[in-house]
């Protein structure tokens, strides 16, 4: 393989996951080609392309000469099934077509646990389908399902920590789900850009190996841990779930944290990885043990201003 060809193109690296990838593939020694809508600060080994993934001629750039591409951008919140759409299925088949235009070797797309029930939102069933475009493509991919993912710069777990900070979290009442440390999240992508046999056309989904995730209770008592309370964990009904949503959709337009569509999802009971997905320890294991770092997380919140 030529140095050209070690390349690696990622979408999404201005975002949380991304910026934590391109921060580790920059400290591994990887030429890096990331897709950026806003003008971005020079840095030593990343070759930004102004684009976003609507725009052909920039998605053409950013994979030029890529050996593999780490397609990370993706819409959690949209107004409507279009907006979701328009951002996670078109928006991976455009740069999967300027993948295999290059004839790139590898093509890692991250997707959410929650293709896995596309009936319960909008937002799971353009993942999905997003996942069907690249299961019939012609090129050398790998399909990353990762649990709720939590770490430095994270905006969405971030209003737990605040509630916890407070002594009253509100919860999904029952259920269980997975979470990782974005750390780990990244390097379990970086190491799937190399072509390897037991990940080509392969499905993952990785966590901090805690074999039957963390139950919504002891997730919240988690995070008040690293906030140094014991929060109250209050169990929200869905009724009550879907009004919060309703009044923040009102308040906040298409801004709103809480969706109805988010409502579906929230409220499921099993959002726990499978042992048969999980990746291979030869490949990958995580290395961050989910009580520290979460109270990492709340130190880099308190250090931001953020908590």
């Amino acid at each position: 393989m030529t140095a050209s060809r070690a390349t690696i193109a990622i979408t999404g690296g201005t975002g949380f996951v991304g910026s934590a990838l391109i921060d580790l593939a920059v400290a591994e020694g990887h030429e890096v080609r990331a897709l950026a809508r806003k003008p971005q600060p020079s840095r030593t080994g990343v070759t930004w392309v102004a684009g976003d993934l609507a725009d052909k001629a920039a998605l053409a750039e950013l994979v030029r000469e890529a050996g593999s591409v780490i397609h990370v951008a993706g819409l959690t919140k949209a107004p409507n099934r279009a907006g979701f759409d328009a951002a996670n299925v078109e928006g991976t088949k455009a740069v999967l077509d300027a993948a295999l235009a290059v004839g790139a070797q590898r093509f890692v797309f991250v997707s959410s646990l929650a293709a896995r029930e596309p009936q319960l939102s909008a937002y799971g069933a353009s993942k999905a389908e997003a996942e069907w475009l690249l299961r019939t493509a012609p090129i050398d991919w790998t399909i990353v399902r990762p649990p709720a993912v939590y770490g430095p710069r994270d905006s969405e777990m971030l209003e737990l920590f605040r509630a916890a900070k407070l002594g009253v979290v509100p919860m999904p009442g029952r259920g269980r789900a997975s979470v990782i440390h974005v750390a780990d999240l990244a390097r379990f992508l970086l190491a799937l850009a190399p072509s390897r046999e037991d990940t080509r056309h392969a499905l993952f989904e990785p966590d901090d190996a805690i074999p039957r995730g963390w139950s919504h209770r002891a997730l919240a008592q988690a995070i008040g841990a690293a906030v140094g309370r014991r929060p109250l964990v209050l169990p929200v009904p869905r009724v009550a779930m879907e009004l919060a949503a309703r009044a923040d959709m009102a308040a906040r337009k298409d801004a709103a944290r809480l969706t109805l569509d988010r409502v579906g999802y929230f409220m499921h009971p099993d959002w726990v990885v499978r042992a048969e997905a999980r990746p291979p320890s030869a490949l990958w294991r995580p290395q961050v043990e989910t009580g520290e770092g979460l109270k990492a997380t709340a130190r880099w919140y308190r250090e931001a201003g953020w908590l």
